[in-house]
């Protein structure tokens, strides 16, 4: 018999003074069965940087087409993939032939070092792919606020995200460590 997702219910405040947005979010994120807390928790963060009403989780593990989010266009085309992880740089590839912005959200320690040294001169050839890096210690405060029902605020300002919920607050300020985008925010 197959495992199924795990469903967490949202409720999200963001006040993003770098991009002037702010809005609340009511959601339903679905946890694959080989995804864990921290995996979970950089999706959502990712959400957080990126937040907008048509900004969608996709189907992640469960499939190779789609990204972890994805903003689509009225006519369907891709403006923003996001990806969390260490993908295969192929992948990344054919990702940027799709959307016209890639974000990766690298997590992991010693693991997210090692695929960034194999893969960055490649990656660094790519158009329009923002890669960031979140260090071990953010990812794991970042997991302790994971609860099947989730009330967070976050406030971001000069790229530094102070997440609230539960009477803990988590301070996380990813890393860019590739920019290639010319366009971005």
């Amino acid at each position: 018999m197959a495992l199924k997702a795990t469903i967490f219910k949202l409720d999200l405040t963001i006040a993003d003074i770098d991009r002037n947005h702010y809005a609340s979010y009511s959601r339903m994120i679905a946890r694959h069965p080989s995804e864990n807390d921290a995996r979970m928790m950089v999706r959502l963060l990712a959400f957080m940087l990126y937040a907008d009403d048509e900004l969608a989780f996709g189907k992640g593990l469960s499939t190779d087409e789609e990204p972890d989010l994805w903003l689509k266009d009225l006519t369907g085309a891709v403006d923003l993939w996001i990806v969390v992880g260490q993908p295969d740089e192929r992948w990344l590839r054919k990702a940027s032939g799709r959307a016209e912005r890639v974000i990766v959200f690298s997590y992991g320690g010693r693991g997210a070092e090692m695929w960034w040294e194999q893969n960055r001169s490649t990656l660094e050839k790519l158009p329009r792919l923002t890669v960031f890096r979140l260090s071990l210690e953010s990812t794991q405060a970042l997991a302790s606020l994971a609860d099947r029902a989730m009330t967070l605020q976050c406030t971001i300002q000069d790229g530094e995200l102070m997440i609230t919920g539960a009477g803990d607050v988590v301070r996380i300020e990813p890393v860019v460590l590739l920019n290639t985008d010319k366009n971005s925010n």
